[in-house]
């Protein structure tokens, strides 16, 4: 890392100061790392994941960050983000952070953000990912299965912008998309990676767009595990898409309960009462 990619955000603040990465061409936002954070620590592997469709990104990163202990080095700030606070174990957090563990790097964003901001978290990320001096990224996201049922077993895709990349999908056994659109965040980490020759591999697992689904971003993080061949635990990810599918069944089994009954087709309109 340059001497001059990271500098003080007030320079009048003590030993409590924040510290701002700043961006080349200012397209992305700001990400302000903690007085705390030793940015010389930074490298090795990036992940990243959104609160998009099925939330997979999301939850497989926030299983990662908690399962491999990971410190927090930051927060993306930005005026336009909403004014929120996200409290985990009792603690305030702001919506979009990074971590760092050993040779590991998270972004992650737990709130939903409009389509529009799309290429300016794109951009936020690859300076994270440039700039923190990261070997290859991984994006984890879902894509929307074609059964919109629980399913005991979905397919996990792959799609990397270089030679290295896919070998690496084909060598962990991951099926590589052949054909089609990554929309979104995803869609465009990976053809700006391809662009500019960086090593950038999404995963997208089959998820159910209703719910949150976490059998989906187990089976994401299975792919990353394969992929970085670290072993990355998922017995309280298990647990927790068994408790979201049982609920699921539960609401489902309520609205079908709670269901109009289908019109007999053989009554004779006559007989059908206007209901007022």
């Amino acid at each position: 890392m340059s001497d001059n990619i990271l500098q003080p955000s007030d320079s009048r603040i003590g030993d409590d100061s924040l510290w701002s990465m700043t961006l080349d061409d200012g397209g992305g936002y700001p990400l302000v790392l903690h007085s705390s954070a030793d940015p010389t620590s930074l490298g090795g592997t990036a992940i990243c994941g959104f609160s998009t469709v099925g939330s997979v990104g999301v939850i497989a990163m926030s299983h990662i960050i908690q399962s491999m202990g990971l410190a927090p080095m930051g927060t993306v700030l930005h005026p336009q983000f909403p004014a929120i606070a996200l409290i985990h174990d009792s603690v305030p957090k702001h919506p979009v952070r990074v971590y760092q563990g050993e040779g590991l790097g998270v972004f992650i964003a737990e709130i939903q953000f409009p389509p529009e901001k799309d290429v300016h978290f794109g951009q936020t990320v690859l300076e994270w990912f440039t700039k923190g001096g990261f070997d290859r990224l991984l994006v984890v996201d879902g894509v929307v299965s074609n059964d919109l049922g629980i399913k005991e077993e979905s397919d996990l895709w792959g799609v990397s912008s270089t030679a290295l990349g896919r070998d690496a999908l084909d060598d962990s056994g991951i099926r590589r998309i052949q054909q089609g659109i990554v929309a979104g965040i995803s869609g465009y980490l990976i053809a700006e990676g391809e662009r500019r020759g960086l090593d950038v591999t999404a995963l997208l697992a089959e998820c159910n767009p209703m719910y949150p689904d976490a059998r989906a971003a187990l089976l994401a993080i299975e792919g990353v595990s394969e992929l970085l061949d670290m072993e990355i635990p998922v017995k309280g990810l298990l647990e927790d898409a068994r408790t979201i599918e049982e609920r699921v069944r539960e609401a489902f089994e309520r609205t079908q309960a709670n269901a109009l009954p289908e019109p007999d087709l053989n009554r004779d309109d006559d007989e059908v009462r206007m209901v007022y």
